[in-house]
């Protein structure tokens, strides 16, 4: 008894450390797989999947052998009369015809039961084996749109992921700041003291100290809407805590000079595999109707057992056995398969016109993209060489200013002159992600 409460113990302990292992921390990556899991688009995209294979079943068992079977069961209360001839009424006795009300006979016995079985299958039929050929097309099709949701999914998550990491590195750039401010802010409220400074320059401290954290607040509020943004995105519990890990420039280090300079693919692209498929299924639409002007063949087996009597013990059964073949025959359908032939053709053209025209938007939407990229990479060099001129300037002013030949102002100026050039740095970096993951959906990674 002793070691069953020991092992309760163990597994009670271990259950509860599995639990503390779990993380509500995510990275780009884990949002997306995560989004994969939850996110109901692509469940409604793998529903149409196994819809398309029931469709393939759907359209197979048409040409499979049909067995049914039947039973029936007739009484007659009151069975139907039947007034014969005279020529047949004759009286055997005297050869005369019988009276009115005896030449009333009924030919139906009171009870009438039959049970059957029929078989029928398709031998030949044109529809058939191309409406086969589409069902297991359109599988591929709904495939595809899977994985174009997917993608979907994916950028719709990294969207909503980049922002926070945009707010982020504000937030630590601004307390970094905010710090910075609180010790100068100390150093100069004690050279005030000493006579050394103005209240003018304590005041332009507290002034710049309390902007930043204003700035600060209405970051952490503008955190909460991002964050609120990526829960929808990955279909996340909204009343669940959510944490996300790393930063801008981790998601710059995969970046490679092959993608500005890879030749274009567009299978790549699932869109444009989509629309291949699409333009296959019109090329079928146009078989299907041309094989309605061929004949179609069937063959049937009917087998059945009757039953006959007043009763169920003197009655009798008859059986019947038949077997069959039909062939339909097209002859003249007043022009309603040409029609539709024509028609099927006019939109395999029109596909075709679209799939022409997907490839010339993904040509553009490329170059676009690379030309996008490549200013991006340009606007971050240079926004980092001027944080570093931003943050000399700085560190000059503020020995100056506490040497006692600069003044408050022009310490104050380099200050904001540093603040701006951080954000707009920090912006570069996310352009520079946000035209990575543009020229990503543009080349199909």
């Amino acid at each position: 008894m002793q070691q069953r409460i020991t092992y309760l113990l163990l597994f009670l302990l271990l259950s509860n450390w599995s639990f503390a292992q779990e993380s509500n921390a995510f990275s780009l990556e884990d949002a997306v797989q995560f989004a994969f899991s939850n996110n109901l688009q692509i469940q409604n995209a793998q529903l149409n999947i196994q819809d398309a294979d029931q469709q393939i079943y759907e359209r197979r068992s048409i040409g499979l052998p049909q067995i049914s079977g039947e039973l029936g069961y007739q009484y007659y209360p009151q069975r139907p009369i039947s007034v014969l001839p005279e020529e047949l009424a004759i009286d055997p006795n005297t050869g005369m015809p019988l009276p009115q009300e005896q030449r009333e006979v009924s030919f139906v016995l009171a009870h009438n039961f039959t049970a059957g079985v029929s078989l029928s299958s398709l031998v030949f039929d044109g529809s058939y084996f191309v409406g086969l050929r589409a069902a297991r097309l359109y599988r591929d099709y709904v495939q595809k749109e899977l994985q174009s949701t997917r993608r979907t999914v994916r950028n719709q998550v990294s969207e909503a992921y980049l922002p926070l990491l945009l707010i982020d590195e504000n937030v630590g750039l601004l307390d970094n700041n905010i710090a910075n401010l609180t010790t100068l802010l100390k150093e100069t409220q004690a050279y005030y003291k000493e006579g050394f400074v103005e209240q003018l320059d304590i005041d332009r401290l507290v002034l710049s100290l309390a902007n930043l954290e204003s700035e600060k607040e209405n970051l952490v509020r503008q955190r909460d809407m991002a964050l609120n943004g990526l829960k929808l995105a990955m279909n996340y519990p909204a009343e669940k805590e959510l944490t996300i890990t790393g930063t801008i420039e981790e998601l710059l280090l995969d970046s490679s000079d092959e993608q500005l300079t890879s030749q274009i693919n567009y299978n790549s692209r699932p869109e444009y595999e989509v629309a291949l498929t699409g333009l296959k299924l019109n090329e079928l639409n146009v078989d299907l109707y041309q094989a309605g002007y061929l004949p179609n063949l069937a063959v049937f087996a009917n087998y059945q057992q009757a039953y006959f009597g007043d009763d169920f013990s003197s009655g009798f059964w008859a059986p019947t056995f038949v077997v069959g073949a039909q062939v339909n025959i097209p002859i003249f359908d007043g022009f309603d398969k040409r029609s539709k032939i024509e028609r099927a053709r006019i939109q395999l053209k029109q596909a075709q016109n679209q799939t022409t025209n997907l490839a010339a938007l993904i040509d553009l939407e490329i170059k676009n993209a690379r030309i996008n990229y490549q200013n991006a990479l340009k606007r971050v060099e240079d926004q980092k060489e001027y944080v570093a001129l931003a943050e000399k300037i700085y560190n000059t002013a503020q020995i100056k200013y506490k040497e006692g030949i600069g003044s408050s102002l022009e310490l104050s100026q380099a200050e904001q002159s540093l603040f701006q050039t951080q954000g707009n740095y920090t912006q570069a970096l996310y352009n520079l992600v946000t035209a990575k993951i543009e020229l990503n959906k543009a080349i199909g990674n």
